[in-house]
């Protein structure tokens, strides 16, 4: 299929392929939907959206849906979940193409799944993939900039997220926002069945003239993580940061929705150990070294600024980070800006390989050193494991160590989408036995 298109592209003008491509999806979209029988109408389907924290939701809202004994199927960046089966994302697509998205409902139906949560995407909901699934729930996490190459403008990428809570709207869903988000207002405008607005301060649900307000108390942070009281029951979470604390608000929210008890809510927060590759801890001692698939500008300042907060480094400790950027000419305004977030945060900067495509990795390591001060001095090693290995030899007892960019992803993408098998989490630990011996 993937071949036929790109010949038809080279025959056809691109004004009339243009034109074509929105018909041509949801065209697709519908018959993905018809040769897999609608599967999303028995199901309760919860659409998470927004630029960062979609698969820590779904996945602390498959933990709360099991905890409160439902049978629940998510999908996400990070891994594909059927109940007590798992599988890991091998895509390089946060959201499935339309085929692979309903042939997962199937099988998530077939097996008695009454809930499914799922990533829902701009480029996903631009090419409607989201098309002829039930959604019943629509969350947003955040909105900042991202895929502004691809959209076309950031004002368009807000855009086709806001389309998606329409059509949930329309559906007499629920719609769940970020109230601390700049742009809640926005999706919060369409006329629904019932909506909530979270905060770092309290829930709200809103259902036509009436409010109800639920105040959450007692919120803090530190290096075990977050607690909190909400609606007479306390909350713990090793979730570390703000930034978590606000994705455990809109999983509570949902749950809220759903009329799920808060005791079962917090049960589940307490049981989860973590989500692989969102700050996740390869070594503890005698310096930490930390794993996160952050690869926006907003999730790599809140990631620097939870391990600065949270650890509370001692006097004089460093933070060493291994940085790249997506390449294939993806998002390339983005790379000078995550280069002088991590020039004003991090003590030692090593600049890598991380998913070159087909562009130079050492062209997109000079684009990220745009940012830099002119008194910055970083090393650029295209060996990610040679760089991993270059910051682990620097740290000294109570700095940290930050890899940042694939998180658990299990691959680096080379020259024409070729996957090379990768590991973020086993690179380090091999290279600390390295060290060791």
């Amino acid at each position: 299929m993937g071949y036929i298109l790109r010949v038809i592209k080279k025959i056809i003008p691109r004004p009339v392929v243009k034109l074509l491509r929105p018909p041509y999806h949801l065209l697709l979209a519908f018959l993905a939907a018809l040769f897999y029988r609608f599967p999303s109408r028995g199901m309760i389907v919860i659409g998470v959206t927004g630029t960062n924290g979609k698969t820590t939701v779904v996945e602390l809202l498959h933990a709360v849906l099991k905890e409160a004994g439902f049978s629940v199927a998510s999908a996400s960046s990070l891994r594909f979940k059927i109940n007590s089966e798992v599988e890991q994302n091998q895509l390089k697509m946060t959201m499935p193409g339309r085929f692979a998205l309903q042939k997962f409902l199937r099988h998530s139906s077939d097996a008695g799944c009454s809930y499914a949560v799922l990533e829902v995407t701009s480029e996903g909901i631009h090419q409607f993939r989201n098309k002829f699934i039930s959604f019943s729930v629509a969350v947003l996490t955040n909105v900042t900039p991202e895929h502004i190459e691809s959209h076309g403008s950031f004002e368009k990428y807000i855009a086709e997220k806001l389309k998606f809570f329409e059509e949930t709207a329309r559906r007499n869903g629920v719609l769940i926002v970020n109230g601390d988000d700049p742009h809640a207002s926005r999706f919060l405008a369409f006329h629904a069945r019932k909506k909530y607005i979270y905060s770092h301060s309290s829930i709200t649900a809103q259902e036509g003239a009436t409010d109800r307000k639920k105040d959450i108390s007692g919120l803090r942070f530190g290096n075990a993580g977050v607690n909190f009281s909400f609606d007479g029951t306390s909350f713990s979470s090793c979730l570390l940061g703000e930034f978590n604390a606000l994705n455990i608000f809109a999983v509570l929210s949902v749950a809220e929705a759903l009329s799920i008890p808060p005791e079962k809510t917090a049960e589940a927060l307490k049981k989860l150990s973590g989500v692989p590759g969102r700050l996740e801890f390869v070594q503890r001692e005698p310096f930490y070294v930390i794993a996160d698939y952050a690869h926006t500008p907003d999730a790599l300042q809140k990631v620097y600024e939870t391990l600065r907060q949270s650890f509370l480094l001692p006097s004089g400790a460093k933070m060493h980070c291994v940085l790249g950027s997506t390449g294939g000419g993806r998002d390339k305004w983005k790379r000078p800006e995550m280069g002088k977030i991590a020039d004003e945060m991090c003590d030692t900067v090593i600049l890598t390989n991380e998913d070159p495509y087909d562009e130079p990795p050492f062209s997109i390591m000079n684009d990220i050193e745009k940012g830099f001060s002119p008194h910055r001095t970083s090393k650029k090693i295209i060996d990610r494991r040679e760089a991993i290995h270059e910051a682990l030899a620097s740290a000294k007892p109570g700095d940290a160590v930050i890899i940042t960019g694939k998180g658990a992803e299990p691959f680096i993408m080379g020259p024409e989408n070729t996957k090379i098998p990768w590991d973020d989490r086993v690179a380090a630990n091999e290279e600390l036995q390295r060290l060791k011996h």
